[in-house]
């Protein structure tokens, strides 16, 4: 997950995650990582964060994040990935 320091919308996304069991996040900092900023950009097509991959599948922002989980298919993912 890319993410800055004091976003509120990247804590939301962390918190969803671990209220599913998610016990480790992999972050990146790119408040801190000019480079990952850079790479994030290119790899999503999107400036702001969070941006979340489960695996090797991108899932978008918080509020993808909220409606994957809505339609019930975020806990299959999870499993997969």
């Amino acid at each position: 997950m890319y993410t800055t320091q004091v976003c509120p919308y990247c804590l939301r996304a962390k918190a969803l995650l671990k209220a599913r069991g998610v016990e480790a996040i992999d972050e990146i900092r790119i408040d801190l990582d000019p480079a990952a900023r850079v790479a994030m950009v290119e790899l999503t097509g999107r400036r702001t964060v969070p941006q979340i991959f489960i695996g090797d599948t991108y899932v978008g922002g918080c509020d993808d994040l909220v409606a994957l989980d809505q339609r019930g298919a975020l806990m299959s993912l999870l499993a997969a990935g």
